[in-house]
């Protein structure tokens, strides 16, 4: 709870028009984390079918060069 306090000291001290600045940058930060989160939960639900196409006996030859 420090870090937040200390943060929310900063946040008081800037001038308004960089308020503006910092809630873009934290929304920014925020959409990155959702894309992120999209991304890997995409990737784990489609894991099962890309296994059943590269996971087969008829790629065994290939896979073992």
């Amino acid at each position: 709870m420090a870090a937040n306090q200390a943060l929310i000291e900063k946040l008081n001290a800037l001038p308004e028009d960089r308020l503006a600045e910092v809630e873009d940058f934290v929304d920014f930060i925020r959409l990155r984390e959702q894309d992120q989160t999209l991304v890997r939960n995409a990737a784990a639900s489609s894991a099962p079918a890309i296994a059943a196409v590269w996971d087969n006996p008829e790629d065994d030859a290939d896979n073992a060069l």
